[in-house]
């Protein structure tokens, strides 16, 4: 099992939601966030004063995945979030030691 997380830019959850379901995604959490990468921030005008915003608003997928799923959800993630210019995000994969649903006790693979 993997734990895919994904930071891309806030405007192209739906098409990655989309892309997601599918492919039979079942289960996906999205929060948001903000931070920044290569582009570093930007400034903006706010009457007549320059602001430099250093963090961008973002948003942030942890999707819970088996060993067979992990490829489409990376094709998946990247169809559906890029833009082609900068700042469309990343995407992390960690190895998912164990994972229980609560409301069954299910574990592993089955719990996902």
């Amino acid at each position: 099992m993997h734990l895919v997380t994904a930071i891309i830019k806030p405007f192209k959850l739906d098409d990655v939601r989309e892309a997601l379901s599918e492919i039979g995604v079942q289960g996906i959490t999205v929060s948001e966030v903000k931070g920044f990468g290569r582009q570093k921030g930007h400034t903006e005008l706010y009457r007549g004063a320059e602001y430099v915003i250093d963090f961008l608003p973002k948003v942030k997928l942890e999707i819970a995945v088996r060993e067979d799923q992990l490829e489409p959800v990376i094709d998946a993630v990247t169809r559906g979030a890029s833009t082609g210019k900068i700042g469309d995000g990343k995407i992390f994969v960690v190895d998912l030691k164990q994972a229980i649903r609560i409301r069954t006790g299910e574990t592993g693979p089955d719990a996902i």
